[in-house]
């Protein structure tokens, strides 16, 4: 069998191996794609492994040779899976690689945001601590976070986790999600009780017709002017131009993402330039030991499909 690797890069930009993969099959490994080189890249593959390229219902139609999609992500809308059924495609994803990653990008955003790390150690480069009169030197309030409320969006894999966390720190935890009532200490509210009660939010959720700008005008009105947004979902469960207003405005008091709603982000995002907005590029998934795990995974996959036993399907 052929495999195609259409977008290597953001997965293994060479730190990690390929050979456990190249032990299963002939594989094509490229660094990145794009749509134009995709038919040409594919046209004799059996399997095509994919991150963030699309094989949409005009590409599929175009590779009848194709039985196997590997996503290389936990999210698979990047494949039209109804197409992809109806011709015999197998499709996977990579289910909970990243659940201690991306929690701890959560906790590297709201202790950043509470304890201003970045912003003093630039200062510092900049000789102020050096020119201080006194040991030390403060020029703006810092905050403890026990006894502080987190409201958590989504108590799956890794909003679990930012929970566990989060009662080691100190914190009241409340939740909004689907689970029963029985949260082991985790209260189960609404989605306004939890907007209004929370000096910490955290979006864990994933995005559908629901989730779409959950958090927007009507939402952030209900908020504590002095409450943090952290969102490691996905760009537009927040409608951006509001929050950014809302942070210039001072009616929320930061926002933490890894995630926008356009990757890369257009220059005239207003969150790049809003006040208090700390941005980090889509990479909380992307620890070495996420992605080689994600990598193993993957070839588990791909090996339990040549075996005609396929797991972690989508479809």
């Amino acid at each position: 069998m052929k495999t195609v690797i259409l977008d290597a890069h953001t997965v293994n930009p060479g730190d990690l191996s390929w050979d456990r993969l190249k032990d299963l099959t002939n594989v094509d490994v490229y660094p990145r794609t794009q749509s134009e080189q995709i038919l040409e890249r594919c046209a004799d593959a059996d399997i095509v492994l994919t991150n963030k390229v699309v094989l949409d219902a005009d590409i599929l139609n175009q590779l009848p040779r194709l039985k196997y999609i590997g996503v290389l992500a936990t999210g698979y809308n990047v494949v039209d899976l109804d197409v992809a059924t109806r011709q015999n495609i197998v499709v996977t994803n990579i289910p909970s690689y990243s659940t201690q990653s991306v929690a701890q990008m959560v906790w590297a955003h709201l202790l950043n945001i509470t304890n201003q790390v970045a912003y003093y150690t630039q200062q510092n480069k900049g000789g102020k601590w050096s020119n201080s009169p006194d040991f030390c030197y403060y020029d703006d309030i810092h905050y403890e976070l026990s006894g502080k409320t987190i409201g958590i969006v989504g108590l799956g894999n890794i909003g679990s986790n930012i929970a566990k966390i989060a009662k080691a720190f100190g914190m009241k935890v409340i939740a909004y999600t689907s689970k029963k009532s029985d949260l082991d200490g985790i209260k189960k509210v609404s989605m306004e009780r939890l907007f209004s009660e929370s000096d910490v939010i955290s979006l864990n959720c994933p995005l559908n017709k629901d989730t779409y700008h959950l958090v927007s005008r009507s939402k952030i009105q209900l908020m504590k002017p002095s409450a943090i947004i952290i969102n490691t979902s996905r760009g537009p469960v927040v409608n951006e131009q509001d929050v950014a207003d809302a942070l210039n405005s001072g009616e929320i008091a930061a926002f933490g993402c890894d995630v926008l709603s356009v990757e890369p982000p257009t220059p005239d995002n207003p969150l790049l330039t809003a006040r208090n907005a700390y941005i980090t590029p889509h990479i909380a998934w992307a620890t070495q030991q996420a992605r080689s795990r994600l990598i193993d995974i993957c070839c588990d996959n791909v090996r339990a499909f040549i075996k005609g036993k396929p797991i972690n399907k989508v479809n």
